[in-house]
C-alpha cells in the first residue's frame, strides 16, 4: 500500500480505540499544557465576532481532543459576551467522542466537515488536526521519481519505492532534487481546507489553523510517530503509535484561496499567542495565584518559546469576504 493508505488505516486504528492524550498517553498537545492556549484564542473569536458585528454563529472544532481548548475558548468567550448557536465538533473517535461530551454535554458531532451547518457563519479552530492527515511520499531514485509503497519482508514492515513513475507529480521547482530526495503531498488535508473553504465563502465566517509545520513546497521526510511521549520507528507497530508529519502550510492556503476567501499568515505560534496577549494573561494569573506563578510562566514559555512550540508550531487563518481581517497577524493579507 501506499505511504498515504498506511497512515489513514494505521492511525485510523489508532484513534478509535484509545484516548491518546495526556501524561497516561502518548502525547499532549497545547490546550492540555494550559488553559491559557484555548482561553487566547477564545478571545481571537470574540474580537474577530464583535468586529463582524456580532453575528450569530456556530462554534466548530476539527479534531477537538478531549474538548480541553473548546472549554477554555468558551468561557471566555461568554465572559466577552460572545456566546455561539451551537458547538459542532468533527471527531470520528468513539473515545474521543465520549471525552468530549463529558466536557461538552451540549455539543454535536459531525463524522465530516460536509455535515456541518450550512444555515449560519461558522468559525472553525483546527489545533494539530491536519499533521495527522495521510501524506502521499516520493523518492528520487536512479530511474526517477517514485511513489513510496509500505512492504513487508522478513517480518517488518518498511517503505520502498515503487514502480510506477510520479515525476509529474512534483512540484517543478522540487524535480531537480538528488536520489533519496523525498517530496511530500497531502491532497486530503487540501480537500478538506477547500471544503471547510467553500462553507466559509457560501455562509460566513472564520477558520484558524495551528500545527507544526512549514510553508512549501520543500523537500523532506517528515513522517514520525510517538508512543509514551517518545518518538518510535513508523513502521514498527502499526495502529499502536500516533503517526504524524509536517503540515505544508503553503498547500493549505492555496485550498483555501481556491475557494475566494482571504488566508493570513502562517506567523509562529509564539508570535500569534504574544499578539493575542498571553503575557498579560499569564501576569493576571499569576496575580490571582502567586503561589503558582512559576508552574504557569513555564507553561507560557513551553507554548511561546522558539526552543519549545513557539517557532515549529504555526498560526493560519482564512476568513470569508465582507469578514474583517482576523487579529494577530501583522499588516498583510493574501487573498
Amino acid at each position: 500500500m501506499t505511504v498515504a493508505d498506511f497512515i489513514a488505516a494505521a492511525n485510523g486504528y489508532y484513534y478509535a480505540t484509545r484516548d491518546p492524550l495526556g501524561a497516561a498517553g502518548d502525547f499532549i498537545t497545547a490546550p492540555e499544557i494550559s488553559q491559557m492556549f484555548g482561553e487566547m484564542i477564545g478571545i481571537w473569536i470574540a474580537d474577530l465576532w464583535h468586529r463582524a458585528g456580532n453575528p450569530a454563529f456556530r462554534y466548530v472544532e476539527l479534531g477537538p481532543g478531549r474538548g480541553t481548548l473548546a472549554v477554555d475558548a468558551l468561557r471566555v468567550m461568554a465572559q466577552l459576551g460572545c456566546t455561539p448557536q451551537g458547538v459542532h465538533l468533527v471527531e470520528t473517535s468513539p473515545a474521543l467522542r465520549a471525552a468530549q461530551l463529558s466536557r461538552l454535554p451540549a455539543a454535536k458531532h459531525h463524522d465530516e466537515v460536509d455535515a456541518l451547518p450550512d444555515d449560519a457563519p461558522l468559525i472553525i479552530v483546527a489545533n494539530e488536526f491536519f499533521d495527522a492527515l495521510p501524506v502521499h511520499q516520493y523518492i528520487r531514485t536512479t530511474a526517477g521519481w517514485r511513489e513510496r509503497m509500505v512492504e513487508g519482508a522478513d517480518g517488518k514492515l518498511a517503505a520502498v519505492p515503487g514502480d510506477i513513475p510520479a515525476d509529474d507529480t512534483i512540484p517543478v521547482m522540487l524535480r531537480a532534487g538528488g536520489e533519496g530526495s523525498i517530496v511530500e503531498t497531502a491532497p486530503v488535508s487540501a480537500a478538506i481546507m477547500q471544503r471547510c473553504a467553500f462553507r466559509l465563502a457560501r455562509c460566513g465566517g472564520a477558520m484558524l489553523v495551528i500545527d507544526y509545520g512549514y510553508s512549501g513546497p520543500a523537500a523532506g521526510d517528515t513522517l514520525q510517530a510517538v508512543k509514551a511521549h517518545r518518538f518510535a520507528d513508523p513502521f514498527a507497530d502499526p495502529g499502536e503509535v500516533d503517526l504524524t508529519t509536517h503540515v505544508d502550510f503553503t498547500a493549505l492556503a492555496d485550498a483555501a484561496r481556491s475557494a475566494g476567501i482571504r488566508t493570513e499568515g502562517p506567523v509562529s505560534q509564539g508570535a500569534w499567542l504574544r499578539a493575542l496577549g498571553i503575557d498579560a494573561r499569564l501576569n493576571a494569573l499569576a496575580s490571582a495565584s502567586p503561589g503558582r506563578a512559576d508552574e504557569l510562566a513555564g507553561q507560557r514559555d513551553r507554548l511561546v518559546d522558539a526552543q519549545a512550540m513557539g517557532e515549529l508550531f504555526k498560526v493560519m487563518a482564512a476568513s470569508a469576504p465582507g469578514w474583517p481581517r482576523p487579529e494577530g497577524f501583522g499588516a498583510k493579507a493574501t487573498a
